[in-house]
């Protein structure tokens, strides 16, 4: 902030809606060097109207019937169909494992395709390093408009797509890869610097079969099975998952709630994620049903919108950070290849500026740490407005991010800008004004619920929130108007680890707008869900130990790697499983962060698991420690503070076959941090 004028001060404080910004003591930290551990990352351009674009409530996608649906090319899928397809309509495909006999007849289509995107309607300030202004190709100062993103996104969108789904009812999703085509001599990449036009979708954490699941050791070489780098079907090619909604065991307690799918492409998932490829899955159930009024159910918040389609009061909140160029910093980067020539590589990073992609998201590969942004987004959008009614809300969260994590809490305070910073704002006079009420983990619903001042949220992983915006948290009465944030305190200037708790950034204002058009009869029930039921006694239960480390390989591409307790593994290969486990026969893992000051979200395919221990400290849901107070829950993230141990209680059952497990920093994943294990 030194770097700003008196004047570019006003003008930036007058065109944020008068906030005043804040002096460099109170701001959140700067970026000493884009978080990059090297590599500067460019400033993004500063917002000027942050909180006025309205928060995209995701609506739900809708079955179809296959006989209706045309190729890309527009032919009939009955007569003609890509070169790798499995689809036969009736009766599943012998490929597929049925272990239930069950029929699948609800279809879904999705179709992945590059399009312009823009992440706020907000005119920008042009900032460069350090807070200092740029001026932008072509020239201008003051407030711009800026230029669309491409984003490579399910249907186009970002973060957009959602189904809902139901135990019981099996769904198959038919992707379409439209990701620009063959040349004949190279790919078109549509102008982005990161991101390969080819896509593996992995339903996260579904209970599915391997050939449904995503999971990179199950296709060739590595990569989608489905790849056709010919003209012969103008470079597009399709693959269909099964996902049974089916309980193991058909345990009612094994049901789970929120999922999403996203990319899963061998050493380009984190390109390709923060490209677009994330979608929302939600599966309900006999007792969470979705309606709050259906008299068997257990009446938490919502109620189906026939218009719409939607559940009201019912909303999935993605969380995404991202940067967009600047203009000035050069594009450094190790990535290996010539992406001319080879599909299967990433754009190589040239070292240049690109004054031609001013305003357009940018990418930083450097494997050492990870990738952070210094803009917020929740659905696809740079600091939107929720408007609410004076009622309960049940709130999904989701951490799309590559790298980042997060603090939640719920605050009110007045908005200043901080450019150059990350977040670009700050909250300042900061005070909680509200709880909330923990319904879920990542695994489906808690056995009784949990009153939490705040949260911690890591990449991938998921939790449920009750929020009743009729009181606020010392007894006084919303009114209508009342504005709350939703913020971010924890900072994080690397993909190393958080800072620590700091000023905080709000992310998503939520504005009070009177009494819902019908009464609220939404509960939270004291007992909420029985889990599964563990072992009276866990000796004899096999063991197996992985630790995840620095890989130190002399390829850019092996930065990171896992290995057992024998030492063992390292490097991700798809071809050799690290692990073999038998069918039906639990296990106890032990998953250990190898130190040096990394945090790693460790997910684990195919079934969730039960958190026995964290550092020899038994697991439990009344316990002290407030960062894992909800541990004996069913989870299929580990978030792995340094240096942390945790014992886990595995189960494998259905299914054989391939999976994988991996750290969700992307950036750790797609440098071989990831191994295979087979069920046999």
């Amino acid at each position: 902030m030194s770097h700003l004028t008196r004047r570019d001060l006003f003008k930036l404080g007058a065109l944020s809606g008068g906030a005043a910004l804040l002096a460099t003591s109170g701001a959140p930290p700067a970026f000493a060097d884009g978080g990059g551990g090297g590599e500067a990352y460019p400033t993004s351009p500063m917002i000027l109207s942050p909180f006025t674009d309205d928060l995209n409530v995701h609506v739900p996608l809708q079955p179809s019937d296959p006989k209706t649906w045309k190729d890309p090319d527009g032919n009939d899928f009955t007569t003609k169909w890509g070169l790798y397809n499995k689809w036969q309509l009736g009766p599943l495909d012998k490929g597929w494992q049925n272990p239930w006999n069950l029929t699948c007849n609800k279809y879904y289509k999705i179709h992945t395709h590059r399009a312009e995107y823009s992440f706020t309607s907000s005119k920008v300030q042009p900032i460069g390093p350090g807070g200092r202004p740029v001026v932008p190709p072509g020239g201008g100062s003051g407030s711009l408009s800026l230029p669309p993103s491409m984003v490579s996104g399910f249907n186009g969108t970002f973060a957009g797509v959602m189904i809902y789904a139901r135990y019981g009812t099996p769904n198959t999703v038919h992707f379409e890869n439209c990701l620009q085509g063959w040349t004949g001599s190279k790919w078109s990449d549509g102008g982005a610097d990161f991101g390969v036009p080819s896509c593996l979708t992995h339903l996260h954490n579904g209970h599915t079969s391997p050939e449904s699941d995503g999971n990179p050791n199950q296709c060739q070489f590595g990569y989608d099975s489905y790849y056709a780098p010919t003209g012969a079907n103008n470079g597009r090619w399709y693959y269909d998952n099964l996902y049974w909604n089916h309980p193991p065991d058909g345990d009612d307690s094994e049901c789970q709630s929120t999922f999403w799918f996203h990319d899963h492409r061998l050493d380009n998932t984190g390109p390709n994620v923060y490209s677009g490829m994330v979608g929302l899955y939600l599966l309900y159930d006999k007792e969470d049903c979705g309606d709050e009024t259906n008299p068997t159910g257990y009446h938490l918040p919502g109620v189906p919108n026939a218009s719409t389609g939607r559940i009201d009061y019912d909303i999935p909140l993605v969380f995404y950070d991202l940067r967009l160029d600047d203009g000035v910093t050069p594009h450094l980067g190790m990535q290996s290849g010539d992406y001319g020539k080879d599909p299967m590589q990433v754009p190589a990073q040239d070292g240049l500026t690109h004054p031609d992609r001013w305003g357009k998201t940018f990418f930083g590969h450097f494997p050492n740490q990870g990738f952070v942004g210094d803009i917020m987004t929740v659905n696809g959008t740079a600091y939107p407005v929720l408007r609410v009614k004076r009622r309960k809300y049940r709130f999904r969260f989701l951490v799309a991010s590559i790298s980042r994590w997060y603090e939640f809490h719920l605050m009110q305070g007045k908005v200043q800008a901080a450019p150059g910073t990350q977040g670009q704002f700050t909250l300042a006079g900061a005070h909680q004004c509200m709880k909330f009420t923990q319904i879920a983990s990542e695994g489906g619903l808690l056995p009784t619920p949990i009153v939490r001042d705040s949260f911690r949220l890591q990449p991938a992983k998921r939790r449920e929130f009750v929020v009743d915006f009729t009181k606020y948290m010392d007894g006084s009465a919303v009114t209508a108007g009342d504005v709350i944030y939703l913020t971010n305190n924890l900072q994080m200037t690397t993909g190393r680890k958080p800072d620590g708790t700091g000023t905080p950034i709000p992310l998503l204002k939520i504005i009070v707008d009177g009494d819902p058009p019908q009464p609220d009869v939404s509960l939270i029930p004291a007992i909420l869900h029985t889990l599964p039921a563990l072992p009276k006694s866990l000796v004899g239960v096999p063991t197996k130990t992985f630790v995840l480390k620095r890989g130190g390989g002399g390829s850019v591409d092996q930065q990171w790697a896992i290995e057992d307790g024998l030492g063992r593994g390292g490097y991700f290969d798809p071809l050799n499983p690290l692990a073999r486990v038998k069918k039906g026969v639990p296990e106890l893992w032990t998953i250990q962060n190898g130190g040096g000051g990394w945090t790693h979200p460790m997910h684990l395919h195919m079934e969730e698991h039960h958190v026995i221990s964290r550092n020899g400290i038994p697991s439990g849901l009344n316990g002290s420690d407030p960062l894992h107070v909800d541990d004996n829950s069913k989870e299929d993230v580990i978030a792995l503070e340094p240096g942390e141990s945790v014992v886990i209680y595995r189960n494998f059952r259905s299914f054989t076959g391939q999976y994988v497990a991996h750290c969700h920093n992307l950036a750790h994943e797609d440098h071989a941090m990831m191994f295979g294990w087979n069920i046999e």
